[in-house]
């Protein structure tokens, strides 16, 4: 190789390295926006919550604070309303994200099929989630209503003692699940959907050819090829339910007793009623371990991959 070659050969380099410069802060002004809303919208809190379970937190003069490293902490493992409101909160998860994935899948699978009218089928299963979650508890707390409630009428037709739906320790909580299953499925309904009709048809062909019964095309194709969207599905759903306030709110503030108060309905009491933000931050990061635990085994469960 000559020089002139090689010097050739030296501008090539150069003028690549150059591209990738100039291909990385491309990159970088790109991400920028979402970096910087990252940052003050998710990391800062994030670290100022961490920060802050560590403290007695004085909201109005932070500089007064006191340092009581994992006081917060163990206070809440023997704090019986903390561990109360967790089992509330995982038996409301219970109820509702199984519900939740089984019925959206039932209803992508059924208006899939070539059937009359299956455009406005769609949307009636997806109309409720663009409600609001006080106009969803609304509507159903008048439907539960003993008084004047659609439910507890029909039933008083066939039944000398109706539930009362919302005062009751029993049905409080399955009440609200139904309600939150009714408002949320149209979500996972419209992603399951989709999901569906991406899976290639000649999977299903091929399945017939093999003898496979609807059953079997259901376990072997439909299931593998959307495993991907059943776990989103699994898991937006699992961070909703661990974050309901408005639903319990609404209809029951919590009651009757205790019996619906969940884990942010307690951190919320603990931050604007006792005005205690350390510990409200306490039970905040705990939630977050929570999710980020069952996530990942969700993960490993459902979402891995399915090659």
């Amino acid at each position: 190789m000559s020089a002139i070659d090689r010097f050739k050969g030296g501008e090539g380099v150069l003028s690549n390295v150059s591209r990738s410069r100039k291909e990385l802060v491309e990159g970088i002004l790109f991400s920028l926006p979402y970096l910087v809303l990252f940052g003050v919208f998710l990391l800062y809190p994030l670290l100022m919550g961490g920060y802050m379970s560590l403290f007695e937190w004085n909201a109005f003069f932070p500089s007064r604070s006191e340092f009581i490293g994992i006081g917060n902490y163990t206070h809440l493992l023997g704090d019986p309303q903390f561990w109360n409101a967790l089992g509330n909160t995982l038996y409301f998860s219970l109820l509702t994200v199984p519900s939740i994935v089984i019925v959206g899948l039932g209803l992508a699978l059924g208006v899939n099929r070539d059937i009359r009218g299956r455009g406005v089928l769609r949307a009636i299963f997806f109309s409720p989630y663009i409600l609001t979650v006080s106009v969803a508890a609304v509507v159903w707390t008048n439907l539960y209503s003993t008084q004047y409630g659609v439910i507890n009428y029909y039933l008083g037709l066939v039944m000398s003692n109706p539930p009362q739906w919302l005062q009751s320790y029993v049905f409080a909580m399955p009440s609200i699940a139904i309600t939150t299953v009714w408002w949320l499925v149209g979500f996972s309904f419209v992603i399951l959907l989709a999901a569906r009709q991406s899976v290639p048809e000649y999977l299903y062909e091929a399945a017939k050819l093999d003898g496979a019964g609807t059953w079997r095309m259901f376990r072997d194709v439909t299931v593998p090829q959307m495993r991907h969207a059943i776990f989103f599905v699994v898991v937006i759903n699992l961070i909703w339910a661990f974050q309901v306030y408005g639903q319990p709110y609404v209809m029951t503030s919590g009651g009757p007793g205790q019996s619906t108060t969940t884990l942010v309905m307690y951190l919320y009491e603990a931050a604007f009623n006792q005005q205690n933000f350390g510990y409200a931050a306490t039970i905040g990061y705990v939630l977050t371990a929570i999710l980020v635990v069952v996530s990942i085994l969700n993960y490993y469960l459902i979402g891995g991959d399915n090659e």
